[in-house]
């Protein structure tokens, strides 16, 4: 491999860490190791989770955000994680750096923030150093720490196959959104565990317009298979449904992923930060983010 020299080096890179939304989520089946085989529509928002990595003088990581107190910055965390196997993928002594992350995506929300946060730093290393990697072992390295992973490296709308690993793009326009979290963790395999049906149908033929509310309307005849189950499990996501629901200016609400998170499309950007305020001004203890898919 070529050696990177200090010339090829940038000393800030900065990422944001996008929050990954499940618009629809069939779950088709399940395969014998015991993973989810899914059908699933994915954007991306405007807003997440940010990471900036510096050249240090020895290796560092730090942690603020409104989120932060929930997570450490050790071994085991996905940011640490992915740095440690991209360095090992690399094959060389690099210089140390200091990660910073501030963590204003909730955990374990239904949203990928981990997922989003492993994503930007292994973009952000392969910046600062001069993209040493082919994007086909930053994919590896990606499946490695979550399924979820590959997809935020890409981090745009998306149709995920598979466990979440086979995707393809999609041309979907912007949709103005609202996503609210009742301040709930969720475990995913407590979900998949309450989820009757593990064997359904696929996503419907993908809208051929641009047009938002063609999205819409197509959206609405798809579902979140993990929704209902998810619900069982944490009773708190009902609330934020019907609260989102109660919007008239909401033309679809529904639960993203495994959960808690439930996001809103609404028609222009106008409606989605009125309705942003107002559910956050009631509900003092939810998490509540307007914005629009990229």
């Amino acid at each position: 491999m070529t050696h990177i020299g200090r010339a090829a080096q940038t000393s800030t890179v900065q990422k944001l860490a996008r929050a990954k939304i499940n618009l629809a989520l069939h779950v088709t089946g399940q395969r014998h190791d015991g993973y989810h085989l899914l059908d699933t529509l994915v954007a991306f928002a405007d807003f997440g989770d940010r990471l900036e990595v510096t050249l240090s003088d020895a290796p560092k990581t730090t942690l603020s955000g409104t989120f932060a107190g929930g997570l450490t910055m050790d071994a085991d965390n996905l940011v640490c994680r992915a740095e440690a196997l991209w360095r090992d993928a690399v094959g060389q002594s690099l210089p140390p750096v200091h990660i910073h992350l501030t963590k204003d995506l909730p955990i374990a929300s239904g949203i990928g923030g981990g997922s989003a946060d492993a994503a930007a730093a292994l973009l952000a290393l392969q910046e600062m150093f001069d993209h040493p990697l082919p994007s086909e072992a930053l994919y590896t390295i990606g499946l490695v720490l979550g399924a979820d992973v590959p997809m935020c490296l890409a981090s745009s709308s998306l149709r995920a196959t598979g466990i979440g690993d086979v995707f393809e793009p999609v041309d979907l326009p912007p949709l103005p959104i609202v996503l609210v979290n009742p301040g709930v963790g969720v475990s995913t395999p407590a979900v998949f565990s309450n989820l009757e049906h593990k064997t359904n149908s696929s996503l419907s033929r993908l809208p051929a317009s641009s047009l938002s509310s063609a999205w819409v309307d197509w959206l609405s005849a798809q579902r979140n298979d993990l929704q209902a189950p998810a619900i069982r499990t944490v009773s708190e996501i009902a609330p934020c449904l019907a609260a989102l629901e109660a919007v008239p200016e909401c033309c679809l609400a529904r639960m993203s992923g495994s959960g808690a998170t439930c996001f809103g499309v609404f028609a222009n950007d106008e409606s989605a930060h009125m309705a942003a305020a107002a559910l956050a001004a009631s509900n003092s203890g939810w998490w509540v983010r307007a914005g629009h898919t990229i």
